[in-house]
């Protein structure tokens, strides 16, 4: 088996990323002085689920990226999955941010799930076709 470079730095890059987001939702809990769950909250209930949903997808991701890596899939075809994965998590949250039907919403929190999704969806059936 070969060993998963690429996803590697992805995850490690990927790993930053949750860590600013975990200091982002901690910040939060304290500015808006609530320890537990989001206090009715609904800018922390926001960070929360920002953090939940980096948390939801991106480590499933990351294993269906190493295996199909170890199972030979090029440099190229790594950085076409991976590239945006990183950038839709980073956009994700300054969406889930915005107000609600704002442009900045539409912009960011949409297209951000969407990248998401499909390259989980591709990941998988790229697995399933042995790619």
């Amino acid at each position: 088996m070969i060993f998963p470079h690429i996803t590697a730095i992805y995850a490690a890059i990927l790993a930053l990323i949750y860590l600013a987001i975990t200091g982002w939702v901690v910040a939060g809990r304290g500015k808006f002085k609530v320890l537990h769950g989001d206090g009715g909250n609904d800018n922390l209930n926001r960070r929360i689920r920002a953090h939940a949903n980096f948390n939801e997808y991106v480590p499933l991701i990351l294993v269906l990226a190493a295996l199909l890596e170890a199972r030979g899939a090029g440099t190229v075809t790594m950085n076409a999955l991976l590239l945006p994965l990183v950038v839709a998590r980073v956009i994700h949250p300054f969406g889930m941010m915005a107000r609600e039907n704002s442009t900045q919403q539409f912009a960011l929190r949409a297209p951000g799930a969407f990248i998401t999704w499909v390259v989980l969806a591709v990941v998988a059936v790229m697995l399933l076709l042995g790619g």
